[in-house]
């Protein structure tokens, strides 16, 4: 016999990454009868078909343990089951927070898993422009050029499509209309959940380090991106670009296999630069020292030095 489930499925918010989901959170979690435990894409990265199991999934536990995002939770990792069921105990570990109120997760990819696991979850889907969406990635470090930046938002919108969830189920939320018009957004989110809207939710910028709403930060792409990176962009997405409601721009770009190496390159090099201007030369190369020399006890503690910097400047 599977897990027995406690609590009822939670309210998904899925969304790409740098796409308006830790925004959208703080907000909600202004309201009096939300909660949400942050990012929680620990629920599904360690999940693997299985055939023999139940939802036909299994979880890796020590995946799921070491994982820096699940430890940040704060989280008693369940006993017992392996499979989809500890996913389901966690959630009731979740909903065990605040079990008079609404929780939602957010989540940034396994959309094919998160809808096996909760095939009656409603979702709100948030969707930002792919060219803010890669640039914004590109400032935070994680990519070195837009070109690479943007295939968060394809991994997650691609996995969208494959997940088939139910219309009845979804709301889409374009961030463009919600920073534009806060109050009128979130009455539809509040609505969604089954909750009145609270004039409080607009104040998330009092008890965060996020700014107040400024409906400049989106399209943002239009006055600073080249039209050789718009091109790019266009270009990687591909058709999913217009599907999800944005208009092209001059042209995709598909570059040739001189140019894609180029990009391959001048992508580690950026990301390099920045993550020496993060952790400083010393440590950056003494934890890529270790590793390749297979000193796994020195490249774990250096590496913990770079994860706490790394939460530090957590936005």
């Amino acid at each position: 016999m599977g897990y027995e489930r406690r609590h009822p499925d939670p309210v998904f918010m899925y969304g790409a990454l740098r796409s308006g989901t830790t925004l959208l959170r703080l907000m909600l979690l202004q309201h009096s009868r939300i909660h949400s435990p942050g990012e929680a894409d620990y629920l599904f990265d360690h999940l693997s078909p299985d055939p023999a199991v139940p939802f036909g999934v299994r979880c890796d536990r020590a995946g799921l343990a070491a994982d820096w995002k699940f430890k940040l939770a704060d989280l008693p990792l369940p006993q017992g089951p392996e499979d989809a069921g500890l996913v389901h105990a966690l959630n009731d570990v979740i909903h065990d927070r605040a079990p008079d109120g609404v929780t939602t997760v957010s989540v940034h990819r396994n959309a094919v898993f998160m809808a096996r696991l909760f095939p009656r979850a409603r979702v709100i889907h948030l969707l930002r422009d792919p060219r803010d969406s890669a640039r914004s990635a590109v400032g935070m470090g994680w990519d070195g050029n837009s070109y690479h930046g943007v295939r968060h938002w394809l991994d997650t919108e691609t996995a969208w499509d494959a997940a088939d969830i139910p219309p009845a189920q979804v709301l889409t939320v374009r961030f463009e209309d919600l920073i534009r018009d806060l109050e009128a957004g979130l009455t539809e989110i509040c609505a969604f959940m089954g909750l009145e809207f609270e004039p409080r939710m607009l104040d998330y910028h009092k008890v965060s380090t996020y700014a107040p709403p400024d409906p400049k930060i989106s399209q943002k792409w239009r006055t600073e991106a080249s039209p050789r990176e718009i091109g790019l962009i266009q270009g990687r997405v591909g058709a999913l670009l217009e599907a999800r409601g944005y208009d092209s721009v001059g042209g995709a770009v598909a570059p040739g296999s001189a140019a894609k190496t180029w990009l391959r390159i001048d992508d580690k090099a950026r990301r390099w630069r920045y993550n020496i201007r993060r952790y400083g030369l010393g440590l950056w190369l003494s934890q890529h020292a270790a590793r390749a020399l297979r000193l796994r006890g020195t490249a774990d503690r250096l590496a913990a030095r770079q994860l706490d910097i790394k939460i530090q400047n957590l936005k």
